[in-house]
């Protein structure tokens, strides 16, 4: 991604956020997230925005997915923008300075040469949704819909889920929030995202 759109994708994430969310703690959590790799990070390390500004990219697909869904579900004007911005912007602020580029060798034209690639170096491994929760509270107060739709985004694909938990169904059946999280996150992953071959 070049720099241009990585500007132009911090600057419309801060405007959405501006412009959005009024709780008290917002200015902290945008002043924080200056001092870490958000804008630049990619979303994931090879499956989806694989790449520099990626997260920021992602965040911000999530956002409008997520609020396309909430207009088909509920009418213009029948949901919380604040809700959406926070839910959309944020569910993935847990893989904020989670990733590091290394290098691997790679055979082109019958000759190695070295490609950097991006590693996992998790310095706060407290999961993944609920990671992102911790954070966010951290700053501000998310309302308990919020909190478990966040916590719940990753659907079947939580390694908690992987390990016979079934709460996030009883998540998506009391919060339909989560549940258009959750599809917000997969149409922006494989529908708008995905570089999977």
């Amino acid at each position: 991604m070049d720099r241009e759109i990585i500007e132009q994708n911090k600057e419309d994430f801060i405007n959405i956020m501006k412009n959005n969310v009024k709780r008290e703690g917002v200015d902290k959590l945008l002043e924080w997230l200056e001092t870490t790799d958000f804008y630049t990070c990619p979303a994931s390390s090879r499956f989806h925005l694989s790449e520099e500004g990626g997260l920021c990219q992602h965040s911000l697909n999530v956002y409008e997915r997520l609020e396309k869904l909430m207009i088909t579900e509920y009418g213009e004007g029948g949901y919380n923008p604040e809700t959406v911005a926070l839910c959309g912007l944020l569910h993935d602020i847990c893989k904020v300075n989670y990733y590091k580029v290394e290098m691997r060798n790679v055979k082109e034209d019958g000759v190695w040469v070295q490609k950097p690639y991006y590693t996992v170096d998790d310095q706060l491994p407290y999961g993944h949704g609920e990671k992102s929760v911790y954070i966010i509270n951290g700053f501000l107060r998310l309302s308990r819909e919020e909190a478990i739709a966040i916590n719940w985004h990753m659907g079947g694909f939580d390694t908690r889920v992987q390990g016979g938990s079934i709460d996030y169904n009883k998540a998506y059946n009391k919060y339909p929030l989560a549940i258009l999280l959750h599809i917000a996150d997969l149409e922006a992953t494989f529908l708008d995202e995905s570089n999977i071959e």
